[in-house]
C-alpha cells in the first residue's frame, strides 16, 4: 500500500540537517567558544591593516621618538664641533649633571620668559579660544547655504597666510606709519604705534592669532554641529523652546566633547605661544615683553651656542607640558568627557 507523500515545512527540513550538539538537545546550534582571541589570531586577522600602518609607525618612531634621546644634551656641556657626527659629539661631550638646570633656575631672564608665556597663554585662552565657537554658532545659524559657505571661506582664508604676511598687514594698519596712525594725525591727534608698544604687545599677539587661526577652529566646530540630528531641534521647538534655548540645550551639549578635547590640547600647548610670530616682533618691543620660552631656547641655543643650557630649558618645558595635559585630561574626565584618552 503506497503512502502519500506529506510535504514538510522548511523549518522541519532544516531541523533534520542541523547536527546534534554533544550534551545538548537535538537541533540546537553549537556555540562558539567564549573569550577574547589570542594575540596570534588577532595579528593574523589584522595583518593587512598592520602592514598598512607600518610606514606611518616607522616615521613617527624615527622623527618623533628617536630624537628624544637627544635630551641627554641637557645634562652635558655639549659641543657640536667636536665631530661632524652629532652622535659622536654627544658621546664625547663632558657630563655636567644638573648644572644646566641650576643655572636656569637662577636666571632671571628664564623666569621673565615664563611669566610672559603664561600671560600670553591666559589672554589667548580667555579671548582667542571662545571666538571660533561663537563664530561657528553664528555661521551655523545662517539659513542660506551660499552665504554660509562664503563666510566660512573668508574666515578660513587667513589660516594659509604666513606669519610674515600677517605681521606685515598689521604693520600697515597699526604701525607708526599705518592707516590708523595717519588717520589720527589728519584729525589733529597724535600718531599711534601699537606694533612697538610693550604694554599692548600681548593684545597684539592675541589679535593676530585670532585673525589668522580662528577659521581653523570654525571648521572643527562646524563639523561637530553638522552631526547634530535635526530631529533634536524639531523636538525642542515642539516643546516650546526658542532659538536661544535650543542653542543652550541642544547645540552646546553637542559641542561639549569637542570643546573639552580642544581645551585639553590647548592647555597642553600652553607653553608654546607662537615661536615664529613672536620672534619676528621681538626686536620691535624688546625681549622684556616679547621673550617667551621658545624664543629663550632659540636665543641661548642657536644665537649664544649654549646648547646644553637651551636643551635643559626645553626639557623643563616639555615635562611641564606633559603634566598640564594629564591634569587637563583628568579634569575632562571629572566633567564626564573623554578628553584625549579614556580612563
Amino acid at each position: 500500500m503506497s503512502h502519500s507523500t506529506v510535504p514538510r515545512s522548511r523549518a522541519e527540513a532544516e531541523t533534520e540537517k542541523t547536527p546534534v550538539a554533544s550534551g545538548g538537545a537535538a537541533g540546537s546550534p553549537q556555540k562558539r567558544p567564549s573569550g577574547k582571541l589570542s594575540l596570534r589570531l588577532r595579528l593574523r586577522r589584522d595583518r593587512v591593516l598592520l602592514l598598512m600602518t607600518l610606514p606611518a609607525v616607522v616615521l613617527v618612531l624615527v622623527f618623533n621618538y628617536l630624537p628624544i634621546l637627544g635630551n641627554v644634551v641637557a645634562f652635558q656641556d655639549y659641543d657640536p664641533y667636536i665631530s661632524d657626527n652629532g652622535i659622536v659629539s654627544m658621546l664625547n661631550s663632558p657630563f655636567v649633571g644638573m648644572e644646566n638646570f641650576q643655572r636656569i633656575f637662577e636666571d632671571s631672564a628664564f623666569w621673565n620668559a615664563v611669566q610672559n608665556t603664561l600671560v600670553l597663554f591666559s589672554l589667548q585662552l580667555v579671548l582667542f579660544f571662545p571666538i571660533p565657537i561663537l563664530l561657528a554658532l553664528l555661521i551655523n545659524s545662517v539659513v542660506r547655504p551660499r552665504v554660509r559657505a562664503v563666510a566660512q571661506a573668508v574666515l578660513y582664508l587667513p589660516h594659509f597666510f604666513s606669519w610674515v604676511l600677517v605681521i606685515a598687514v598689521f604693520q600697515q594698519i597699526f604701525g607708526g606709519a599705518g592707516i590708523l596712525s595717519q588717520l589720527l594725525r589728519q584729525h589733529g591727534y597724535n600718531g599711534l604705534d601699537i606694533m612697538t608698544d610693550p604694554n599692548t604687545f600681548p593684545l597684539l599677539i592675541t589679535a593676530e592669532s585670532v585673525w589668522k587661526d580662528a577659521g581653523w577652529g570654525i571648521i572643527v566646530f562646524l563639523a561637530a554641529l553638522a552631526s547634530v540630528s535635526p530631529d533634536l531641534y524639531e523636538a525642542a521647538a515642539m516643546d516650546g523652546a526658542g532659538r536661544w534655548r535650543r542653542m543652550w540645550h541642544v547645540t552646546l551639549p553637542a559641542l561639549r566633547p569637542v570643546i573639552a578635547l580642544l581645551l585639553v590640547l590647548r592647555v597642553g600647548d600652553a607653553l608654546t605661544v607662537g615661536f615664529e610670530q613672536i620672534l619676528l616682533q621681538r626686536d620691535a618691543v624688546g625681549p622684556g615683553a616679547a621673550e617667551v620660552l621658545d624664543t629663550f631656547v632659540w636665543w641661548n641655543g642657536v644665537r649664544n651656542q649654549d646648547f646644553g643650557y637651551a636643551a635643559a630649558a626645553g626639557l623643563i618645558k616639555g615635562v611641564v607640558s606633559i603634566g598640564l595635559v594629564l591634569a587637563a585630561n583628568k579634569v575632562a574626565h571629572l566633567m564626564g568627557e573623554q578628553g584625549v584618552y579614556k580612563k
